[in-house]
């Protein structure tokens, strides 16, 4: 039976010039989920990610505890462009960490109502992850896959037949490095995880990070 493990990538740059860069701490939550994961037994019959920077890094970070097959790029597992989301919605990108949360959210629900199309339509966003879904629950067994929040929390809402509002206020309580985990019995899916952090304890508690 499919099993999708999704992993949100490790805490990147915030507020810098990259953000899609991984910080020293985001690399170390990178290695000890892996450490976590190979505790648990996890052996994927395939690893899919998206092209970003953060996935890739932190897909390298994971794996040097674990022993996995060639990772599948697929660009539906790409986030969306929040930063160009925010500057349709106007008012530019707030450089405070709550205002900044707080405006996204606001423009992602413009986004999903049809008033905001650019820089792709929420509809085209939903089409590209669902697709990316759909090819890994083709396999049997589990997948671990490396995604970002929005592409992620669009499969879970769509898992539980949530509406589209759900996406982002899932999102905005995912953690950095958090595993979700889907079952996909033919045209059915089932949730079976959230936000799981097995790599954080009281002695890593400085390894929580959700930004």
């Amino acid at each position: 039976m499919p099993e999708l493990i999704l992993i949100r990538h490790a805490q990147a740059s915030f507020g810098a010039a990259d953000y899609d860069v991984l910080s020293d701490l985001g690399h170390a939550q990178s290695h000890a989920l892996g450490a976590a994961l190979a505790r648990q037994g996890v052996e994927p019959v395939a690893v899919y990610r998206g092209a970003m920077r953060r996935h890739r890094e932190t897909l390298e970070g994971i794996a040097q505890a674990l022993d996995l097959p060639e990772a599948t790029i697929h660009e539906g597992l790409n986030e969306f462009d929040s930063k160009a989301l925010l500057s349709a919605f106007g008012g530019g990108v707030p450089g405070d960490r709550k205002a900044h949360f707080r405006r996204l959210r606001e423009a992602v629900i413009a986004w999903q109502n049809g008033e905001i199309n650019e820089p792709e339509s929420f509809k085209a966003f939903t089409a590209r992850v669902m697709q990316a879904q759909a090819q890994m629950a083709a396999h049997d067994g589990p997948v671990l896959v490396l995604s970002s929040g929005g592409a992620i929390c669009r499969m879970l809402a769509a898992a539980v037949r949530a509406p589209a509002l759900t996406m982002i206020e899932l999102q905005l309580q995912m953690k950095n490095c958090a595993v979700s985990r889907i079952l996909a019995t033919g045209s059915t899916t089932f949730l079976t995880g959230f936000n799981e952090t097995p790599h954080i304890d009281a002695e890593a508690a400085h390894m929580l990070t959700f930004s």
